[in-house]
């Protein structure tokens, strides 16, 4: 992420998301980084709606389930994931405070 091209990305992720899920399965590391990927071009966009946010924050939580059954809690796909979560969902209550 960090030529900032969230909006490209997102849309290149969205696309290929179902056929990466199809072809490599939910449990895999690939794809599991690639649903990581996805959730930071949701949150880290300047132009991120409430909806983007809920997205990023939904996509991270059954990404690190996952990563953590799969690879193990200490792996560092899975505390890279964790950490977004978190960030992902201050960011989304800050937006939503704001929003009120």
């Amino acid at each position: 992420m960090t030529l900032k091209r969230f909006e490209e990305a997102r849309t290149l992720l969205r696309k290929a998301m179902p056929v990466i899920r199809r072809t490599l399965g939910e449990n895999d590391e690939l794809t599991l980084n690639l649903r990581w990927g996805y959730a930071q071009s949701l949150y880290n966009a300047v132009d991120a709606t409430l909806d983007n946010l809920s997205e990023a924050v939904e996509t991270l939580a059954d990404a690190e389930r996952i990563a953590r059954r799969v690879l193990g809690g200490t792996h560092p796909l899975s505390v890279n994931i964790e950490s977004s979560l978190r960030l992902s969902r201050e960011i989304l209550c800050e937006a939503a405070s704001e929003a009120v």
